[in-house]
């Protein structure tokens, strides 16, 4: 019996064993291979040796299989095909074609480029699974560090340095009104105008970047909003405006969620926008990962051209 050592097999003894298998004539197959002839019926002798079994039944007029040479031939179809997928699938992965990619994305991201940016990556890398999570920002930034989830689509700043973004959306902000409001027939407004409104105003607690943002600018006009109702999301908030709850000040992505009995107004002297971003692990140099980053650069490009903490 051959020992542990002699029985490994190599891919390179298994193609030649093929080639003669199917040739049935030294010569032919060694043409095939483009070796010698010699250096094939050595490569066959090791292979009989290390197997224990011989595979051949020579003679000076032919060549034929033995019992264990059918046996191995079957057999060996099946190694060479699934080593080969195997190095393809490999390859594959390696360069982002296949695998598995965690995305996580905020709610109001459904009505503007998170559909876009899944459907042109799922067109162009068909064989990758998308594992896909609706969060929150902050939700998404313990998501990233936990590393549940590959890649965010969310609100900057992150403030963590071990995670990178891209700012690749900007979105101004808008007044929303109900469609019968005083303010419905106008097209702008000076947010001074809105110092007597009733506001529905995003929680401090879980949308604090949309509340700071919102209060800082009414602030800056000369009044302090007063909250009838406070909500999390943005379509929350624009359906109890639609309840003629109040007014609202949101970003422009609210004109997408098409609810009737809204009027929506640009503000005059516009104050700064908000973003919209891909967040990732400063640490993570995947292919695919560059790959969704590659794919959302292609969409999107860049309002900033630049990463930012």
């Amino acid at each position: 019996m051959p020992n542990g050592h002699n029985s490994v097999i190599d891919t390179r003894l298994l193609n030649s064993f093929v080639c003669v298998a199917e040739e049935l004539h030294f010569g032919r197959a060694a043409q095939r291979l483009h070796i010698a002839q010699p250096a094939l019926s050595r490569q066959i002798k090791l292979l009989e040796q290390r197997l224990g079994v011989p595979l051949f039944h020579r003679t000076q007029r032919r060549v034929a299989l033995t019992a264990g040479g059918r046996v191995l031939l079957e057999r060996a179809y099946r190694i060479v095909g699934d080593l080969n997928s195997a190095v393809r699938d490999a390859r594959r992965a390696d360069a982002g074609e296949t695998g598995h990619l965690s995305v996580g994305f905020i709610h109001s991201s459904i009505y503007s480029v998170t559909p876009v940016i899944l459907g042109r990556f799922h067109q162009l890398f068909p064989d990758v699974e998308l594992d896909l999570h609706e969060l929150t920002i902050w939700d998404q930034i313990d998501a990233l560090r936990d590393e549940t989830i590959d890649v965010g689509i969310l609100r900057p700043p992150v403030g963590d340095t071990r995670l990178q973004t891209h700012v690749f959306r900007t979105e101004h902000f808008l007044v929303a009104v109900p469609a019968d409001h005083r303010l419905a027939g106008r097209q702008s407004i000076a947010l001074r105008e809105l110092t007597e409104e009733r506001f529905v105003l995003f929680s401090q607690r879980q949308s604090p970047l949309f509340h700071s943002r919102i209060v800082t600018m009414c602030e800056d006009a000369g009044f302090i909003p007063q909250a009838s109702q406070h909500a999390i999301q943005i379509h929350t908030v624009v359906g109890l405006v639609q309840a003629r709850m109040g007014v609202a000040i949101v970003p422009e992505v609210a004109r997408n969620f098409n609810m009737p009995g809204l009027h929506f107004l640009t503000i005059d002297n516009a104050p700064p926008p908000v973003h919209v971003a891909l967040a990732w692990r400063r640490a993570d140099t995947s292919s695919l990962l560059a790959r969704f980053r590659s794919v959302t650069e292609e969409l999107h490009g860049s309002t900033s051209g630049e990463h930012e903490v």
